[in-house]
């Protein structure tokens, strides 16, 4: 009896060995020879430029470590918890890119993270939200990638240890976690939402950074819109647990989305500058309205906007503090002589491309990551506002003086609990950038 049970449980295992094999195996498509321009029409083309920029394909398929690499050649790289991971060449090359790419292999990658050859793609490439695309979507897609120009670029190998690495074991992942097909409309939601929903989670993948992950490297079905780390910066929560004083509004939304900026919140910096100024500004208007309408409606703003007045009110005298008459606080005195002159707000409202530090995401959040990264970097003017800057305080400030800074800051213009080990911090976020060259005094 007990070999019996035995055998049949060990039958079973080979039987869903097998089957799972059976599910994670896929043949190579065909090569085909690299189409020709004048295989796909203008319109086309230009719908698929418009597409690509909102799905950020340049953004995460263009080296920016070290030397700068060409445009869709590949190489960029992704730190992730199980390595880093360098995206591929999508140029139409045939040895080294998608040249000998099909229709069907490019629609089979973005549908089902599979790669031409067959082979399984791991998650970082944002297979999981891209399977939401229409067809017409993903064919305009590749028609302009096919029609760029062909670039010979091998990316560096992936690090990523044993056994993340075996390939078949992403078939397991996304078993569990790839939801194939395109997002049906909500009836209870109107057109608009629906558009900006199909936005939001297919192309342009916006929870990819914004929602937390889980050890296998998932998003968080408990947490949509959590916020989460990424690049070496925080995404903040899109939703009602984003802990600034002021509600992130339809309008408000829509300003950051389009223009880099909301006026009470604050400017577009690190990795969502691109994604303004390189992704959605090429959308129609239309599109990045909807995305700003789901985005509000996710975070209840309608509902949560009473209070704004006087947390607006609040903060126009919390940016004016400690810079009316004498001041002893040596960390007041550092503020004052360093940020004051572009944050201050007299009010009654904040000045557009002068952030509010006091409803500023970077001095709410759990982490001063943020406000170490943009106090380190500065904001350049291709970011937020157009020809609006802000210096970069890498040479200026000590990690210490980046602690006083964040110390005081944290206890005048927020409500919030002090944060802990900041210089600590401070010079962890330090160690992420490349120092910016010294300013010549000739």
């Amino acid at each position: 009896m007990i070999k019996r049970i035995a055998a049949a449980i060990v039958g079973i295992g080979v039987a869903g060995g097998v089957g799972f094999l059976a599910y994670a195996w896929y043949p190579a498509i065909a090569p085909v020879a690299p189409p020709p321009p004048s295989t796909f029409t203008a319109a086309q083309i230009e719908r698929g430029r418009v597409l690509a920029a909102g799905g950020y394909c340049a953004e995460c398929h263009t080296r920016t470590d070290g030397v700068r690499g060409v445009e869709l050649a590949g190489d960029y790289k992704m730190d992730t918890p199980f390595g880093a991971i360098f995206s591929s060449n999508i140029t139409p090359d045939p040895e080294t890119g998608i040249g000998h790419w099909s229709e069907a292999a490019f629609k089979r990658a973005m549908r089902k993270g599979i790669s031409r050859d067959g082979t399984q793609l791991f998650p970082a490439f944002p297979f999981d939200h891209f399977t939401h695309m229409t067809d017409e979507d993903i064919d305009a897609v590749y028609a302009f990638l096919m029609t760029r120009a062909p670039v010979h670029s091998v990316k560096r190998e992936n690090t990523v240890g044993f056994p993340f690495n075996i390939r078949l074991e992403q078939a397991g992942w996304k078993l569990l976690f790839l939801h194939e097909g395109p997002l049906k409309n909500n009836p209870n939601q109107d057109a608009e939402w629906n558009r900006g929903a199909y936005l939001a989670e297919g192309l342009s993948h916006c929870s990819a950074c914004h929602t937390p992950r889980n050890l296998m490297g998932a998003e968080k079905a408990s947490a949509p819109y959590d916020g989460a780390p990424v690049d070496n910066w925080i995404a903040p929560p899109l939703n009602e647990h984003n802990p600034t004083p002021v509600v992130w509004t339809e309008d408000e939304y829509f300003k950051y989305l389009r223009f880099g900026s909301a006026p009470l919140h604050g400017s577009a910096a690190g990795p969502m500058s691109p994604v303004v100024h390189g992704g959605l500004s090429e959308m129609p208007e239309s599109d990045v309205h909807a995305i700003a309408h789901y985005l509000a409606e996710i975070d209840h703003a309608s509902t949560r906007v009473s209070n704004d007045p006087k947390a607006i009110e609040w903060a126009m005298k919390a940016s004016m503090k400690d810079l009316v008459g004498p001041q002893v606080n040596p960390n007041a005195k550092l503020y004052a002589g360093a940020c004051a002159a572009c944050h201050a707000n007299a009010g009654p409202q904040p000045i557009e491309g002068r952030p509010d530090l006091a409803l500023n995401n970077a001095l709410w959040l759990d982490e001063p990551t943020n406000l170490f990264q943009v106090i380190l970097r500065g904001i350049g003017t291709t970011e937020g506002i157009s020809t609006v800057s802000m210096p970069s305080f890498y040479h200026s400030f000590s990690d210490a003086d980046l602690a006083r800074l964040a110390t005081y800051l944290r206890a005048t213009r927020t409500t919030l609990p002090p944060w802990t080990d900041l210089e600590k911090k401070a010079a962890e976020v330090r160690k992420t950038l490349p120092a910016p060259p010294v300013a010549s005094s000739h």
